[in-house]
């Protein structure tokens, strides 16, 4: 089996780290696919700012996430995995099963699910709350017991390092693996130090590392996550944030000058058919 038809559970398995982007629709996955990446993320907070231009702020509803995991998995085709971010599963644990099914009928392989409150804000945002560390376990025990097989992966996220401290979210750490969860998601620790306590007290669970651009963690390379022992390094947010600014410096020029900087990259009209398969239509 060569490593381009390897599942996520699979990929996982060879323990090498896994470098995974962000995308929020069917063209940034297609590139970031077509780039090399082998597994891609789709971002709750990039899909809020690309389909509502809103914030992170628990807008978007399931029903819209889940047509977006489909466009996302048909555009990256069954090559490349994807992590698709569930949120807080949109209600209690018959909307979080609900919402496995939907996601995994949809193409992902892997669904992300946090313990925040509703109405759910971005991990490196203030002002969050998270819901009991028993109301969070059970709905990981119910995303676990609804999912379709075994290779559909539960990613477990506990934002309460930033509500009570890292003890509180270690403890809900070892709840959720204790539920079924595959892989465990710390939210936005604040130092190397504490990054170092989190493998330490996982030493045999995947792990996720989040590197968002001025978040609460520190933005380390990848060579020093990965003697720290993270295997899933998430940038979930950079190309959005990078594609934004691309946009409003095009858009800004095309006000000034009626026409594109000729100094900005840009695909030519011919390449752009190309890449979205004009040819195999």
């Amino acid at each position: 089996m060569t490593v381009s038809n390897l599942n996520l559970k699979q990929r996982l398995a060879t323990g090498a780290q896994l470098v995974v982007p962000g995308v929020f629709d069917a063209l940034s996955a297609k590139v970031a696919a077509d780039q090399g990446f082998e597994v891609v993320y789709m971002s709750g907070f990039a899909v809020a700012g690309s389909l509502l231009a809103k914030p992170d702020i628990g807008l978007v509803t399931a029903s819209e996430m889940s047509e977006r995991v489909a466009q996302i998995a048909t555009a990256i085709g069954p090559t490349t995995s994807l992590i698709a971010d569930g949120d807080n599963g949109y209600g209690n644990e018959k909307n979080v099963a609900r919402l496995v099914q939907a996601y995994a009928a949809a193409g992902a392989q892997c669904i992300q699910l946090e313990d925040q409150v509703s109405p759910k804000r971005c991990g490196h945002m203030e002002g969050k709350e998270v819901v009991s560390l028993e109301e969070a376990a059970l709905k990981v025990a119910a995303a676990v017991a609804s999912r379709p097989t075994d290779d559909f992966l539960i990613m477990a996220r506990t934002d309460a390092r930033a509500t009570h401290d890292l003890a509180e979210a270690l403890n809900r750490g070892k709840a959720f693996l204790d539920a079924g969860a595959d892989i465990l998601f710390i939210e936005a620790p604040r130092s190397v130090e504490e990054l170092e306590t989190i493998r330490s007290t996982f030493p045999d669970t995947p792990l996720v590392a989040n590197m968002v651009e001025d978040g609460k963690t520190p933005l380390l390379s990848l060579d020093a996550l990965d003697s720290l022992g993270y295997q899933i390094v998430l940038r979930p947010v950079s190309a959005l944030l990078a594609v934004t600014h691309c946009l409003q410096q095009s858009y800004g020029s095309l006000k000034d000058t009626g026409a594109l900087n000729p100094k900005s990259g840009r695909l030519t009209f011919p390449e752009f058919n190309q890449f979205v398969g004009l040819n195999d239509e």
